[in-house]
């Protein structure tokens, strides 16, 4: 076996890797191709029939659209149904990979956002901001999704989003005050006073992450008492699998359905928020996923340290930008683009884990 491969750590730390490759020519083959098709058919939809977003708007609470509330958390509960939640305190114990993990979020993370929305939105400072905010909320919907879809390792993901809400929970608040409303004159940019609730962090939370939680903690408890452990791994979970990449083709085609049509009026300005964005997804991703590489040489960790850091919450994002900003504000319509721009990026960078996973498999 290639020493490199294993950097001198045990088998069990390159089983993933083979695991990825032996199965990547099966798995979600078509998936790129069909969320593609789904954001062209969302934005056709909304085009075309502009009904379909006033429908879709009829039943909202508050900033919470319902029907991409119930996409996301039918998208997130097949992964976290899959998660062995005894044994995630032996998660939590890897304090090395837990640092390495928070100040990817929490420092590197919101000061690259920072950094690259001053750099190209400076003549925007309305939208500069909008982008900020979404830099600020780390993710905790998708994330288990892409992770999923590269093979990383579920436990390690489902662990560091359990972390990243409550830090997210006590952190938000106070890191939109600071990257907002200090930071920007330093980079002789104007200060926007900002303020926050908590119950404008803490609801989305609950929502988006503690409904699949908690669904995915009593599925696993009830099935496997009633029809034990076996059925439930290689019968339930098999069976549930699709309705993460249903749910996700769902949620996109709503998502495009009721934004789409706002991009095509404003390409340009679009165009300029995308553009951070995009080299945040990218930067955050190659930095992490070497780094995690570097510290534990297990493609599987990596991955999900890597997904994690690279995603966003969208969802905190544009509730809190319409709260505070308002519906039609330039800071709203930034924090709108965020997820558009993700999704394909993000497969984009599944892709490329899985390209990496092919390489060091043709190394052995």
């Amino acid at each position: 076996m290639n020493k490199q491969m294993t950097g001198g750590g045990n088998l069990m730390d390159v089983q993933p890797s083979f695991h990825v490759a032996k199965h990547l020519a099966k798995k979600d083959r078509y998936l790129t191709g069909l969320i593609l098709l789904a954001m062209v058919g969302g934005i056709a939809l909304g085009h075309y029939l502009p009904g379909i977003s006033r429908a879709i708007n009829r039943f909202q609470v508050g900033t919470t659209s319902i029907p991409i509330a119930i996409g996301l958390i039918i998208m997130m509960y097949p992964p976290l149904a899959k998660v062995r939640y005894r044994e995630l305190p032996l998660v939590w114990r890897d304090w090395r990979l837990l640092g390495v993990s928070l100040i990817q979020n929490w420092i590197l993370g919101p000061l690259l956002m920072f950094g690259l929305a001053c750099l190209f939105l400076r003549q925007h400072p309305e939208a500069m901001v909008g982008v900020i905010m979404i830099g600020l909320a780390r993710c905790i919907a998708m994330v288990l999704v892409w992770s999923e879809l590269a093979d990383g390792d579920g436990q390690l993901t489902a662990g560091l989003v359990a972390l990243n809400s409550l830090f997210q929970i006590l952190l938000y608040a106070s890191m939109a005050y600071l990257f907002v409303t200090v930071l920007p004159p330093l980079v002789g940019l104007p200060s926007l006073p900002i303020h926050i609730r908590i119950t404008e962090v803490v609801v989305p939370v609950l929502i988006y992450l503690g409904i699949p939680f908690v669904a995915g903690i009593l599925s696993r408890l009830l099935f496997i008492k009633w029809r034990g452990q076996s059925w439930y791994e290689k019968i339930y979970l098999k069976r549930i699998s699709p309705l993460a990449t249903g749910a996700l083709l769902f949620t996109v085609v709503i998502m495009f359905a009721e934004k789409g049509n706002q991009i095509l009026q404003l390409p340009l300005l679009t165009l300029q928020i995308a553009m951070p964005l995009v080299c945040y997804f990218l930067i955050m991703f190659g930095v992490s996923f070497t780094w995690t590489w570097k510290v534990k040489k297990n493609y599987a960790k990596a991955v999900s340290v890597a997904f994690t850091a690279a995603s966003n919450n969208f969802e905190l994002a544009l509730a809190i930008t319409v709260g505070v900003f308002g519906l039609n504000s330039p800071e709203a319509f930034a924090a709108i683009i965020g997820p558009l721009v993700e999704v394909p990026v993000m497969l984009v960078l599944v892709d490329l884990a899985r390209a990496f996973a092919r390489h060091h498999l043709r190394e052995q």
